[in-house]
């Protein structure tokens, strides 16, 4: 067996609220061959519920605990700062890596994220290709590399 047959399987939750980033984030996993399940939820809130197994994502089996969570900033109902500092301040959660990932690149962000806990910020380049190769450079450092701490879950 390789150690790829013996590698732990790292969930991801991508929050994002744009149906084009969602695809694109796809087919980035899918071209940069990052088999990695990946879950999407579409709002801050929605991803609260899918941390927590609450409301619609109640199920836990259905809902599993992602090892790795690509945050977007700028989401409606609650915002990707909000999420960021709700999931840092949750025992339960707050060891979960969150990347985010997001078009803006105003300075005032980046320092909020990481002074609220963020372990890695990423601004979303434009060009398809060069987005590719952020999600593939993303991947093999979170995913292959990084040590990601394993809940029990």
């Amino acid at each position: 067996m390789s150690d790829v047959d013996n590698a732990k399987v790292v969930r991801v939750l991508l929050v994002e609220d744009d149906l084009e980033d969602i695809e694109i984030t796809r087919r980035a996993f899918k071209e940069g061959r990052i088999a990695n399940p990946l879950d999407v939820v579409r709002d801050g809130e929605e991803a609260m519920e899918f941390l927590r197994h609450t409301g619609r994502h109640a199920d836990a089996s259905k809902a599993p605990r992602p090892g790795l969570i690509l945050l977007d900033l700028k989401m409606p109902r609650l915002d990707g700062r909000e999420v960021l500092k709700l999931i840092k301040r949750d025992p339960e959660l707050r060891r979960i890596p969150v990347v985010v990932l997001t078009t803006s690149s105003e300075e005032a962000d980046v320092l909020e994220c990481y002074d609220n806990g963020a372990n890695t910020y990423i601004t979303k380049p434009v060009e398809f290709d060069n987005f590719l190769q952020a999600v593939i450079t993303l991947g093999q450092y979170w995913l292959l590399i990084a040590e990601i701490p394993d809940d029990g879950q």
